[in-house]
């Protein structure tokens, strides 16, 4: 069993207006050292198989066809091996 953490953002020069937005409150508020804000999607689930690079094939494919819009979004995997269970 692994986890699997995978990060969705969108590719740089793609409008973000959800950070837009939220870097308009926070300049709003005071807080100017706060730069370059990002928005994006965070997932956590578990994957069942039989190794690594299996579990990364399975993990890229869901990213990749359901977690992500590859034309606007990139995306990030981080897979460790799940010693809970």
């Amino acid at each position: 069993m692994y986890k699997a953490d995978v990060l969705v953002n969108f590719k740089k020069g793609v409008l973000d207006p959800q950070a837009k937005a939220i870097s308009g409150v926070l300049s709003h508020l005071g807080y100017d050292a706060i730069t370059d804000l990002r928005v994006g999607k965070h997932f956590v689930f578990k994957v069942d198989a039989t190794d690594r690079d299996k579990a990364y094939a399975i993990v890229e494919e869901v990213a990749k066809r359901i977690l992500s819009n590859p034309v606007l979004e990139t995306y990030t995997i981080e897979l460790k091996r799940d010693d809970e269970g």
